[in-house]
Parts: structure tokens; sequence; C-alpha cells
């Protein structure tokens, strides 16, 4: 997908689709008379009949009434103008790329004047259009033989726009490159669990790797063997698919010092292991690796931006199956660290490996620890499908990365971690912890069993196990892989670049 920008002339626009943004007000549009003149001089009347909508996100497609340079236009409300906000154009512009999704167009122009306002630029415009559209548009192929669809392959954009065009062209690249990353993280997660197993997951690291110039290391079943990584060798017993420990290090500096840990959660597939869940509750399991899935799609815009920040990124993979092998229950393992764990419930099989994985972070170099994973139930109950949950240990970091996630639009919120918490986790008869205190306050045991090995280091856990993943279409995409937390990881990373961060 290309951009081209042009100046705002109605009568000289080759594109399949015109898209035009109005406000409540769209008198008030700079350059607005020039349009309805150039379209019908009943625009107005149209939108005061409401034929025309304003209202937020509501669509409304029309034929161009003369021959044009264009077939159609998309007319989009907006709201009040002023109101708008970033968040709220890349709601609007993912509604036009579900909308283009449908009409297979592969050209389309936007003027940008109406989704502008005095916060706005037209650079924040064309951002938020290239990263909504990308992500509006997203559909997962899947493996149906027979399925008409055709992928939507939007070839140009073209920005009406009298603003610097190395500047709308820079933005648009950035949108572009988040919207693919997120786009690839809803593949992995959508994809069947036979099909993406842990070895297949490495080899697409190995690919990111390739094309980026990072440094890889995949660790085996016998080099974990050989580490004493017996949490992760624990949860994958069952399985006749060997685990993987991912690795790759993206060194942005002479000195690799300052570095950011990036630790994703990769269970292809979770039975519950002799805890084992209801029918229904195993399915849909395939996505328990959206962790894994986050950490590769944050990588990917790592790679392309080349951000000035040291980052290392960790994933822990395999799955967690039952068999005369399998780990059970009353089981003590003993974790990468030397911490000895009482297992209590092998269904709380993510905590398990990222104790591990954030281990070997910090003994590969990590300064600071994100680790991301749908580990829990518990987070949904707290906090609902539309929220991901969030611990730390150090409230300088986290404010930190709520910028990000202010930033990306992608809600979190913090539980606390209290000592009482952390005496539950620390209560056994036979090993230093375990693995499952109780159902009460489920999701703070599990992020906090974690924060048990990072030690003092600066770490934020994330729990996406209601934001991963979408029953029903949402405002950025389709059913499925929502690809959460990828924007914000990576945009985090650029802020403590940029800024040049360092939290104690």
């Amino acid at each position: 997908m290309k951009t081209i920008i042009s100046e705002p002339n109605f009568n000289n626009i080759e594109a399949d689709v015109l898209i035009i943004g109005v406000p409540e007000h769209p008198e008030n549009v700079k350059g607005w008379d020039g349009f309805v003149s150039s379209f019908s001089a009943r625009l107005p009347e149209w939108i005061k009949s409401g034929d025309v909508k304003t209202g937020f996100k509501e669509i409304v497609k029309m034929p161009a009434i003369d021959e044009k340079g264009y077939n159609r236009v998309i007319f989009i409300g907006l709201g009040a103008q002023k109101a708008l906000t970033e968040e709220r154009l890349r709601q609007v512009f993912a509604a036009i790329g579900k909308e283009l999704a449908t009409g297979k167009s592969s050209t389309v122009a936007i003027w940008t004047a109406p989704f502008r306002n005095d916060k706005l630029s037209c650079g924040d415009v064309t951002f938020a259009a290239s990263e909504g559209i990308g992500m509006g548009i997203y559909r997962y192929e899947g493996y149906k033989t027979n399925s008409n669809d055709k992928d939507v392959t939007l070839e140009t954009v073209y920005f009406l726009s009298n603003a610097d065009e190395d500047e709308l062209k820079a933005a648009f690249e950035v949108g572009k490159v988040h919207a693919h990353a997120v786009n690839e993280a809803r593949n992995l997660v959508n994809m069947p669990p036979n099909i993406l197993t842990a070895t297949k997951m490495a080899d697409y690291a190995r690919e990111l790797a390739e094309q980026y110039d990072f440094e890889i290391e995949v660790l085996g079943k016998k080099e974990m063997e050989e580490l004493g990584m017996g949490a992760i060798l624990a949860v994958n017993k069952g399985s006749v698919e060997e685990p993987r420990l991912i690795v790759l290090k993206y060194a942005a500096t002479d000195k690799w010092e300052d570095v950011v840990g990036l630790v994703g959660k990769g269970i292809t597939y979770d039975t519950g292991g002799y805890s084992l869940k209801p029918k229904d509750g195993m399915v849909g399991m395939k996505g328990d690796m959206g962790g894994a899935a986050a950490v590769l799609g944050a990588m990917r815009i790592i790679g392309e931006l080349r951000p000035a920040k040291n980052v290392i990124a960790v994933i822990a993979s395999t799955d967690n199956m039952v068999s005369g092998e399998a780990f059970k229950p009353d089981d003590v393992i003993t974790s990468l660290s030397g911490k000895t764990i009482e297992i209590l419930n092998t269904d709380a099989e993510g905590r398990l490996v990222l104790a591990d994985a954030v281990t070997y972070a910090k003994q590969s170099g990590a300064d600071y620890l994100i680790d991301v994973a749908t580990l829990t139930g518990g987070v949904i109950v707290a906090l609902g499908k539309d929220k991901t949950g969030a611990l730390t240990n150090n409230e300088g970091f986290f404010e930190e990365f709520m910028h990000a996630s202010m930033e990306t639009g992608e809600f979190v919120w913090r539980l606390p971690l209290t000592e009482n918490d952390k005496k539950r986790i620390r209560k056994s008869d036979v090993a230093d912890l375990n693995n499952s205190p109780g159902r009460d306050g489920h999701m703070i045991f599990g992020g906090g069993f974690v924060g048990e090995f990072v030690g003092d280091t600066p770490w934020i856990h994330l729990d996406i196990a209601g934001t991963s993943d979408a029953a029903s279409a949402h405002d950025l995409g389709p059913t499925g892989g929502t690809g959460v937390m990828v924007r914000t990881l990576a945009t985090f990373v650029e802020r403590m670049a940029d800024e040049d961060i360092k939290v104690n």
C-alpha cells in the first residue's frame, strides 16, 4: 500500500472511492463549499434531512452523481469536530476499513480537512487513517476451500492536503507498520493449534530475525534440560511436541545495556492438563499464545522503526496436554531460578513457563521486564473483556508505560499486589512457592507468581486473557485475535528511546 499526497482538487481525483468526513457543522470546514459545488449543491439539504449523517461513525455511501475521477463517495459522520481525538479518528478510519473490505476497492482518496481540529494535524490524520484502515480492513483467510471471499488489496491511498508531503508520507508509513504488525499478531492467534506448534512459532521468529537482522537463539528440550528449566519442561511433559524458548535480541547501541525485556506466554494449546478444562472451556485455547503474538508483533514494529533502545524478547512456547507422563497436582518442580514450586493446579501453567522465561531474560541482561500473557479468567471476572489487567513493582516504570497505553488507546488497569498476596503465593509445606493459592484474587495471584522471579528489576505484568480475542466484531477489527498490546509495547520502547527514560 502506497500513498500519494496531492492538493484538494475534487475535479482531479483518480480513485475508486473518495472518503469525506462529515462533522456536525460541515460548513465550518475550510474548503467545504468547494467540495459541495463539485459534488452536488443538494448536499447541505441531504445532511439536514439526515440522508447524509453526521453521527459518529455513521456511514452513507453514494455514487458519483456526475462523471468523476472517482466512482463513489463514502460519507462518515464525525460528530462534534472539536471532540475528535486520535483514538476517535482511529475508530472512524477502522470503520472505513471495514467498509472498504466489503467493496473491494483498490484506490482511495481521503480529504484530510474535515478530520482535523486545533489539536489534530494533517500528520495525525494521515497516521490514524493508515493505522485505522489497515486494522479495520483485516480479515483472517482461514482454511476454507470453497470460500468466494478474496483478499482486499488496497494499493494506493491519496491524501488531499496542502501539508508537507514528506511529513505526511512518514506518518502514513508508521501507521502502516503498526497495522501490519497488529494483523500479523492476529493471524498467529487465529491459527489452529495443529498448525502453529512451538516449533512453527520458532520458525516464524527466525523469519522475523532474518528480515530485521535480530540476533536469535532458540532453545529446545535438550538445552532446557541442561540449563535446568524445570518449569517449562514440567508443562511440556504431557506433549509429543517439543518446547521452544525463543530469544530475539535487537541491539540498538554499541553496549548491551539499559535493555528492555519483553516476555510472552506462548502456550499453543491448553487443555488444562490433569486439572482438565471442561469441553466448552477448551474451545479457543489455540489463542493461549496471545502474549507471544503481542511480543512478536511489537518486535516487528521495532525492527521496522529501529528505536535507539536495546530490546530482548523471550517467548516460552509449548502446549499443555494430558498423557501418562504429564505433570500433575502435588508434583514439586525446580525452576531455572532454583526456586521450587508445588503444583496445585496444572491449568495454572502460564505462570510456570513465564517464571523460566523472565529468569532467562534477566540472565541475558534485561534491566526492565514486561511480561504479556493470556493468564487468567480472573482478569475477565475483575475487569471484563475490554480491559487489560496489570501488576507492577515499580511506580515510575508503570507511569511511563501508561503514557504509551493512552497514546495507543489500549486500555490498561492496574490491580494491587500486596504483601498478603505474596505470602499466599509463598505458602507451601513442601516448596518455596505454590502455583495456585486460590480462586479469589486469581489474576493477582497469577501475575504475582511471575513477580516472584523478577527480583528488584522494574517489572510490569499484563494479563490479556480478556482482550486478546474478541467474540464479536469491535471498533478496530473482526471476531478473533485482536493483536492487543502490540502497538503499546512498541510505542513504549520508542518513548523510552526518544525521551531517554531510565527508571530505578
